[in-house]
């Protein structure tokens, strides 16, 4: 039994610093939203408002902790320390980048393993291929999902191409971990066709929780002025 639900659609609330609604009362406040609009779960960032969203809304939690380094390519949940943050802050479930890329701290497998055996918590592990995909897997996390596709250099001809539909097919082909969809999520008929697939469960961020993104879609796209 898994915290995130079978079919469900989890709502990514995170807002960066250039962002109106960057803040924690501003997340709290999306989570919530998104709550009362049928999502199962919330994916955070940083423990300021994984805490934020944790005092208000009674869904799980995946937080994640994006540290910035020029030198290493990966960000999300690089390491121990930022892992012991997210669940002080209330998580239950804790993201990390689980592609093989340079990171400040140890080997991704020695990550998911501290996570689950010592944290206790459920670990979503973003990857970017199916390579990616299924050594993460052999690390046992709870989940592995599609976040990172179009997001590697390996893999940046992608992101212009939609949900990658085809990695998130080979990876449930692939292994028993419940496989979750996420990344360029931006119609309903996406999430169908994900969850016909064989996806766990779809995480949609910018296509629900960034407005101003939302807006400039439809201005582009409408050609309105």
């Amino acid at each position: 039994m898994t915290l995130i639900r079978k079919g469900s659609l989890v709502v990514s609330a995170q807002a960066r610093e250039d962002n109106p609604l960057h803040g924690p009362i501003y997340m709290a406040a999306m989570a919530l939203a998104a709550r009362d609009g049928g999502a199962s779960t919330i994916r955070a960032n940083g423990p300021e408002d994984i805490a934020a969203i944790k005092a208000v809304c009674d869904l799980p939690i995946i937080g994640i902790s994006k540290l910035w380094d020029a030198r290493f390519p990966v960000y999300i949940t690089p390491n121990r320390a930022t892992a012991d943050k997210i669940k002080a802050a209330g998580a239950e479930i804790i993201g990390i980048d689980a592609t093989q890329r340079p990171r400040d701290g140890g080997p991704v497998e020695e990550l998911i393993a501290y996570i689950r055996d010592d944290l206790k918590c459920e670990v979503f592990a973003d990857v970017d291929t199916l390579e990616n995909g299924l050594k993460a897997a052999a690390a046992r996390p709870t989940y592995v999902a599609t976040t990172m596709a179009g997001y590697t250099d390996e893999t940046e001809a992608r992101k212009g191409s939609g949900p990658d539909f085809e990695l998130l097919e080979a990876l449930v082909r692939a292994t028993d971990i419940p496989v979750v969809a996420e990344g360029r999520f931006w119609e309903p008929s996406q999430v169908a066709r994900a969850l016909e697939l064989g996806a766990h469960a779809v995480v949609i961020g910018t296509a629900i929780t960034n407005p101003r993104d939302i807006t400039r879609r439809f201005v582009t796209e409408s050609g309105a002025c």
